[in-house]
């Protein structure tokens, strides 16, 4: 029988890592996230597992339709399952409790595995750019070393910690390299560190979307990095999304839509489609007469081979006060892309301008396209704090989420390393 390697999540956000794991065989002790909206995603996740994993699963799809409840959908399942995922910030407040919890559902079994990487924004160069005194002394600078005390307390084989590119010239108040630091500290654990930049589009991802995957053994070991294998299919954003229905801005339903046939083969080698699965979150924000005007000039560019430069809209147009980083806030996503966009959490409020060549569907991006170029799967929902679905929720975790394809790749490369 094929070893279940048991894994740690911290700062799970929504879970695209931990998703991908999974997908590779790995299994989830717990869950550890601050926002409680992405909290309910882990456990709705959860939820589907063990509801597939047991024979169960016309329950969690009657839940998709809107058959039952999320209070009875939870109720469905054993609670030590929904109390995994641990609703804490991780601090010197809540550290030992955190370790009570998890050490709980260990149950005196090792773990293997910790994977998980800290909140970007202090790390990345537009949050530095945005702050005053470029995010210097934020605490989530130092976010790091409370994943070091998971490691110390643990002593996990491996960990996967996963962030942006801009931790590389991250800085603290006193000159010295975040990124060198964390290094030297998880050295001091007891591990050795290597580490890349990895495009998710080499991976079978329709987006631009590069990170920072550092992976650390336990021991003197080197050569171990999983280097996943590179697949760049032949498909564009308009070919994963021509079995939804067509929409206008402000169209669409976050319960289940009915779908067109699919006669590709991505959806399917990706993981994303299964036929028989209810789409959920297929809904466009609406247009805001601003936004049309932006969208026109966007369109204008694009058609010229031109980005967007917000500091290049008319006066008028122009709300946000950060003029110097940022400039490409409007991404234009058309149909006959596959690499040139990056999938981000703020299509709530501007974000993302989705042109489909054949029936110009001039609209946001909804939550389910923006899901499916993050490779989560179609049954994968995203909850908000209420029971009613809340696109803006949505939007978020899926923005600020590893995509699930690359995740999946890491982690297969990994269990093959892993002896």
């Amino acid at each position: 029988m094929e070893k279940k390697y048991r894994f740690l999540d911290l700062f799970a956000g929504a879970g695209g890592l931990s998703e991908g794991f999974i997908k590779s065989g790995f299994v989830p002790v717990a869950h550890v996230e601050v926002d409680t909206a992405a909290c309910y995603s882990l456990k709705t996740r959860m939820a589907y597992h063990w509801l597939n994993n047991n024979g169960k699963i016309d329950v969690y799809y009657d839940y998709l339709k809107g058959n039952i409840s999320r209070s009875e959908l939870y109720a469905s399942v054993p609670e030590s399952l929904l109390n995994s995922v641990i609703n804490e910030e991780i601090s010197d407040d809540t550290l030992l409790s955190i370790f009570d919890q998890v050490d709980s559902m260990l149950d005196g079994e090792p773990l293997d595995l910790i994977v998980g990487g800290p909140p970007c924004q202090a790390y990345s160069i537009v949050g530095r750019s945005r702050a005053e005194n470029k995010m210097q002394g934020d605490s989530r600078n130092y976010l790091y070393e409370y994943y070091a005390k998971f490691l110390e307390k643990y002593s996990p084989k491996y960990f996967v910690f996963e962030n942006v590119q801009g931790l590389l010239s991250a800085k603290s108040v006193e000159g010295d390299s975040y990124f060198e630091k964390m290094k030297q500290l998880f050295r001091e654990k007891g591990y050795t560190v290597e580490w890349d930049v990895l495009n998710a589009n080499d991976y079978g991802v329709l987006q631009r979307r590069k990170r920072i995957i550092l992976v650390g053994k336990k021991g003197d070991d080197s050569g171990f990095y999983p280097y996943p294998e590179k697949w760049i299919p032949d498909v564009k954003v308009k070919d994963i999304f021509k079995d939804l229905p067509a929409l206008k801005a402000g169209e669409g339903t976050l319960t289940p839509c009915k779908t067109e046939a699919y006669d590709g083969n991505y959806l399917y080698e990706a993981g994303i489609r299964k036929d028989d699965v209810p789409v959920t979150l297929h809904q466009s924000r609406t247009n805001k007469e601003r936004d049309l005007e932006i969208y026109r000039i966007a369109v204008q560019n694009w058609n010229a081979e031109k980005r967007l430069n917000y500091n290049d809209l008319p006066a008028h147009l122009k709300t946000h006060k950060n003029r110097s980083s940022f400039l490409d806030r409007f991404k234009v996503v058309a149909g006959e892309d596959s690499s040139s966009h990056t999938v981000v959490a703020h299509i709530a409020k501007d974000g993302h301008y989705y042109i489909h060549p054949d029936i110009k569907q001039n609209r946001s991006l909804t939550p389910r396209e923006a899901a499916r170029l993050q490779t989560f799967p179609d049954d994968y929902f995203f909850e908000g704090i209420s029971e009613k679905p809340s696109r803006t929720a949505a939007y978020r975790q899926i923005g600020n989420a590893v995509p699930v394809l690359l995740a999946q790749k890491i982690a297969e490369k990994l269990r093959e390393n892993w002896e």
